[in-house]
């Protein structure tokens, strides 16, 4: 089965995107400093979030494929957490972090959305993506339900809308490793959600 791309969108619906073809993304020394000056490049130019989107999943897709050191930087695991975050760039002044995650076969995240744009490769091993959206609900304004699930393999990409809620489950036997990238994020919009009290707080 080939890679997929895919878009999580602020609620909870998750749809395969079109990509482009990996033989046309193949470069010679594409390396990780012309990754960053063409997402620079594509956040400049993008008129909106629809269409800077697919543009930095293409760009991401290009240096997954052609990057040998960016598939190797990564961590191991903690073993108090189950998660390490290996921070590849993050800049004052700069609205863009990049970063690998490893989880720990077992691990589950927090239920959490980012405030921000984000775009999330795997790397290595397999992750269950679990979806979710807030029900509107006037008493509990922050209470969630559950739209749905994807396992993700090595190869796919999922991007977010800034206010798509979604956790994470590293499942399998092997650690799983993703290539993260995330625009300017606003601290007061990024929460994490508690299902049983129907509460979020700061994240």
């Amino acid at each position: 089965m080939s890679a997929t791309d895919w878009l999580l969108n602020d609620n909870g619906i998750c749809q395969a995107c079109k990509a482009v073809r990996e033989w046309e993304l193949l470069r010679e020394e594409y390396r990780f400093y012309r990754f960053l000056t063409e997402v620079e490049d594509a956040i400049i130019q993008a008129s909106n979030e629809s269409s800077l989107l697919p543009e930095i999943r293409r760009l991401v897709r290009q240096l997954i494929l052609n990057s040998y050191w960016v598939q190797t930087q990564y961590s191991e695991a903690s073993p108090q957490t189950g998660v390490s975050v290996l921070i590849l760039y993050d800049e004052i002044g700069f609205p863009l972090t990049v970063q690998t995650v490893t989880f720990a076969p077992g691990t589950v995240s927090t239920i959490h959305n980012h405030g921000t744009w984000g775009v999330v490769a795997v790397i290595k091993g397999r992750e269950k993506n679990t979806f979710w959206r807030k029900t509107n609900s006037a008493e509990f304004p922050d209470r969630i339900e559950k739209v749905g699930e994807k396992i993700l393999e090595p190869g796919d990409i999922i991007s977010f809308t800034p206010n798509a809620i979604h956790s994470v489950e590293a499942i399998g036997d092997e650690p799983t490793i993703t290539f993260n990238i995330y625009g300017e994020t606003n601290s007061k919009t990024r929460f994490e959600y508690d299902l049983e009290t129907a509460t979020a707080k700061k994240f």
